[in-house]
């Protein structure tokens, strides 16, 4: 377990990260969760990271309230992921200790992490699977 204290994120990050672009319309989007089971996606554009979209933000899409009706499936699926993505983002280096990226799993109530470089370009991302695969390969020792 003490060895999990200094295990940090490049080890156990994925470093081949789908990524989506703003301008990609809902139903894609959904296909995609569908097919990768991810619940989130870095957005990038030309390069850099602009922000995440998650499972939750399509669901956002078809809260309604009794004043107001239920949007239509196919003309909210056409709407583009910048009108919907969270541009405020919470990331990590992969130079951060798991016991930090667990602490803020944990707190913002997060599944995944994404992972950027001193320049700011994505690097990977770290998910809760693989904070729980770094918890059971130091338990071993």
């Amino acid at each position: 377990m003490y060895r999990f204290l200094e295990q940090t994120v490049s080890g156990y990050m994925t470093r081949d990260v789908r990524t989506v672009q703003r301008d990609h319309d809902l139903l894609a989007l959904s296909e995609m969760f569908e097919t990768d089971d991810f619940n989130s996606y870095p957005v990038v554009d030309d390069g850099q990271v602009v922000g995440i979209v998650t499972k939750f933000d399509i669901l956002k899409c078809f809260a309604f309230t009794p004043s107001q009706m239920l949007p239509r499936y196919h003309d909210l699926m056409s709407r583009k992921i910048g009108d919907i993505m969270t541009p405020e983002f919470i990331y990590v280096g992969p130079d951060t200790r798991l016991t930090r990226v667990l602490q803020i799993m944990v707190e913002h109530r997060i599944r995944s992490i994404i992972v950027l470089d001193g320049a700011q370009k994505l690097v990977g991302i770290i998910a809760r699977e693989d904070v729980i695969a770094a918890l059971k390969a130091t338990a071993r020792d």
